[in-house]
């Protein structure tokens, strides 16, 4: 890959004059995506951070996400966002894979369904709605920039709720080999709905944890599930917000 603008601090004198020239794009122009495994891909610019559409996005991760989904691999995209993992996943699975992208925000379910239209992806099913604990309804509110949308018993908007075991032995649809967990502080929940799902299929998951309670949680769901954890970016699993967890099987007596 080549230019990693995330890497930049914004607030450094470097960053803004890196960023500087960004502001005269216009938020409405789809432009090809220049470097990383999404080369190519047609992405809106104003539709999230910058870095989604120079390729250069959450670098460190989505470099470890290349690794470890291979072709015919089935990908849930938790809180997809407008998708710059989904396209990620899709290319990655290739034809004979597929993936579930699971978002609620309506602003970014417009945006996501606008990114797999221009490039004209086959291989994905949108889940339009909320993973968590329960099926029913949670509300959700909106936050500064599209990547802030969280639940909250407060919000504005009531959408769908839904747990992953029943997307999958409930719905019908094909069991994941890899998740990508973002949800903005409902990580424990989706988990507690997916207890059945971890036990018999065991998916890799890149999960990010918003606050030291759902940190905590998680990594004590994960463990009892016989997952191992590692951070992403450097620091221990107890200092990162983002880890990747795989199954670790059972030592033999």
């Amino acid at each position: 890959m080549g230019l990693n603008l995330s890497a930049v601090s914004s607030r450094s004198v470097a960053g803004k004059f890196l960023r500087w020239p960004l502001r005269f794009v216009p938020r409405e122009l789809a432009v090809p995506i220049p470097q990383g495994a999404l080369r190519g891909k047609r992405w809106i610019v104003g539709a999230a951070t910058h870095g989604c559409w120079l390729g250069s996005y959450e670098y460190t991760k989505q470099r470890l996400f290349e690794r470890r989904v291979a072709a015919g691999d089935i990908v849930y995209d938790v809180g997809a966002n407008v998708g710059f993992y989904t396209l990620l996943a899709s290319v990655l699975v290739g034809p004979t894979g597929h993936v579930v992208a699971v978002e609620p925000f309506p602003r970014n379910v417009s945006y996501l369904r606008r990114h797999l239209a221009l490039n004209a992806v086959t291989n994905v099913t949108l889940v339009e709605g909320a993973a968590h604990d329960h099926c029913g309804v949670v509300r959700i509110t909106d936050g500064p920039d599209s990547c802030q949308i969280r639940v909250d018993e407060a919000g504005a908007l009531g959408v769908q709720s839904f747990t992953l075991d029943d997307l999958v032995f409930h719905d019908g649809l094909p069991a994941p080999t890899a998740m990508k967990i973002d949800v903005e502080g409902a990580e424990g929940a989706v988990l507690r709905g997916a207890r059945r799902l971890l036990a018999e299929h065991r998916p890799v998951i890149f999960l990010s944890t918003h606050g030291p309670d759902a940190h905590a949680e998680c990594c004590q769901l994960l463990r009892g599930f016989g997952y191992r954890l590692r951070p992403i970016d450097s620091g221990s699993v107890e200092e990162s917000s983002e880890l990747v967890a795989e199954h670790q099987p059972a030592a033999r007596p």
